[in-house]
């Protein structure tokens, strides 16, 4: 039996690449999306569904694709924050997508996520960030694009055919701060984590 792998996809360039990757290696891969929606676009979804029929005609084979509800979860978040934490909320945001992914993937029998994070490539994705990133979740989390280019990236994207899709309107948070955090402390966002449960 092939290992299963959950991809946290977004509707962007990099997770159907990732996703590409690891299917090409032979693994098992399932797709699971955060909706964004009130705070996104609603066209997200046609991207990604577009997206995953995509990764199906190139690979041959039929792939699982969920949405869950993060959107309105993700207001309460920004409702809960003062002005100065709020600049934490995309970690904060990315935190809870892992958690809810990795609850998705254990009840799917997938043993790990998978994401299309670049090291560096926004504020989400310095070593800080990621490091605190993986402390949500106790399962592996693969991030096959860590080292590439935006380039490289792009120029698989097109020999596939996601790029044009990846690249039509949709996809962005319009609650995102204008200085996200990209050097997160665990111990603060630890703190955040339990005020926001409350």
């Amino acid at each position: 039996m092939k290992t299963k792998l959950l991809c946290l996809i977004s509707g962007g360039i990099d997770s159907p690449v990732a996703a590409h990757m690891m299917l090409a290696k032979g693994y098992d891969v399932e797709f699971i999306n955060c909706d964004l929606t009130p705070v996104g676009n609603d066209y997200t979804r046609i991207k990604i569904k577009k997206l995953v029929k995509q990764l199906e005609k190139i690979h041959k084979k039929k792939l699982k694709l969920t949405f869950i509800e993060h959107g309105k979860q993700l207001v309460k978040f920004y409702q809960k924050l003062d002005e100065k934490e709020r600049k934490q909320l995309c970690l904060l945001c990315r935190r809870r997508m892992l958690t809810e992914g990795e609850k998705f993937a254990k009840k799917t029998g997938a043993k790990a996520l998978l994401t299309g994070e670049n090291l560096a490539q926004v504020a989400s994705q310095t070593i800080d960030n990621m490091y605190v990133e993986d402390k949500a979740v106790s399962i592996p989390i693969l991030r096959p694009l860590i080292g590439f280019n935006k380039q490289g990236i792009v120029d698989i994207a097109r020999k596939i055919e996601t790029y044009e899709i990846s690249i039509e309107p949709g996809g962005c948070c319009n609650i995102t701060p204008n200085r996200p955090e990209v050097h997160a402390n665990l111990e603060e966002i630890n703190r955040l984590d339990k005020k926001l449960k409350n």
